[in-house]
């Protein structure tokens, strides 16, 4: 669930993200078997602008079955951009309610949890 809530929110994203280079994050990706040898090569070669690059690596993880896709993603640019974790963090307990209605997440007493870990933080929202 995590992984589909992170998902949507790089989504709304998007444009701020492809302003980056991806270099890192794909090899990050790429080290944590979310992205394979032949997707890297192809990152590469066939997007020479970190421009299209990013915006075809996003691209890929929207189509990816990896149960944790988003989830690594968001670790990747944790170290080398964290402003883009902030504002991808300040959108978190605005899908809270969204969450709620779905009945998505794990209920305890009536009341509905999103709850993921890093490195720095653990986030809960109710």
């Amino acid at each position: 669930m995590a992984n589909e809530v992170l998902k949507k929110i790089f989504r709304e994203m998007q444009p701020q993200i492809v302003g980056i280079n991806p270099n890192s994050i794909i090899d990050a990706l790429f080290s944590e078997k979310v992205i394979g040898y032949d997707d890297v090569d192809n990152l590469r070669h066939s997007f020479p602008a970190p421009t299209e690059r990013c915006r075809e690596l996003l691209s890929l993880l929207y189509r990816s079955p990896h149960p944790q896709a988003f989830i690594r993603l968001r670790l990747a640019l944790l170290n080398e951009y964290p402003w883009i974790i902030d504002d991808v963090d300040k959108k978190l307990p605005s899908l809270t309610s969204q969450l709620q209605q779905l009945h998505l997440g794990n209920c305890t007493d009536g009341k509905h949890y999103l709850r993921y870990y890093d490195s720095h933080r653990t986030i809960i929202i109710q």
